[in-house]
């Protein structure tokens, strides 16, 4: 059955975000510290406060929900969601079908397509084709106020994503952690080097995609080291 935790009260009294069973087993004693209390006190308040919050409640713990842990090969990990209306959907740098490509995924399709030689399989936004191959699309910081990037940063979000990452470093072997952007490599620390491949480059946003983003060659850096231990490459 999969877990359900209450984040925030609806007109039918509490909204229960679903989290994946295997994801739900890993990290319940989070479920049951003083920090996550407040850090759900904090998420409920805001999504009462009147702002928009993305993404959508429901949508809050998606990346879990749609990479089961045994399943995870890859993490890319962003910064925090899109803040723009109808952009966020739970996965990192991923949105709707239909939705204009944000330019920090345009820069990540232009980095595959030097990297690699062709073109990404991604046609427009959505990225539920990587998470189907094991990629795990992970926010440092798993909500937003519309328009206010960072707003969430100060909420506690950071204290359970770091437990995350710190799961998947205990509990798996040989993932490429793919961490863009300053808040991503924090999590570099609960990673150990010798189980797992580290990846760091600055965030592919406009504002510093040019600081060594692009030529970063991760995607291709990425399968190579799949396909040394093993296992299958992303198709990117």
């Amino acid at each position: 059955m999969p877990f359900a935790y209450p984040i925030y009260p609806t007109k039918t009294d509490t909204m229960h975000v679903r989290l994946e069973e295997s994801w739900r087993e890993a990290l319940a004693p989070e479920f049951e510290k003083l920090y996550f209390s407040i850090l759900t006190d904090r998420v409920r308040a805001e999504y009462q406060s009147g702002y928009p919050i993305y993404p959508p409640a429901g949508q809050i713990f998606r990346a879990l929900d749609l990479c089961p842990l045994p399943q995870v090969r890859v993490v890319i990990l962003g910064q925090d969601p899109y803040h723009g209306a109808g952009q966020a959907e739970g996965l990192s740098f991923s949105v709707p079908e239909g939705v204009a490509v944000p330019p920090s995924l345009q820069n990540m399709k232009t980095e595959i397509q030097s990297d690699l030689g062709r073109p990404s399989i991604i046609r427009e936004g959505n990225l539920l084709p990587w998470v189907q191959q094991g990629v795990l699309l992970l926010n440092a910081t798993l909500t937003v106020r519309a328009g206010q990037a960072g707003s969430h940063q100060s909420l506690g979000w950071e204290t359970f994503t770091d437990e995350i990452i710190s799961t998947i470093n205990r509990r798996r072997e040989h993932v490429v952690f793919l961490l863009w952007g300053t808040p991503a490599r924090r999590k570099a620390a609960m990673i150990e080097r010798n189980r797992h491949l580290i990846l760091e480059a600055p965030h592919p946003s406009p504002l510093s995609a040019h600081r060594g983003f692009f030529g970063c060659r991760h995607f291709s850096t990425c399968n190579a080291y799949l396909r040394e231990h093993h296992l299958n490459p992303i198709e990117w």
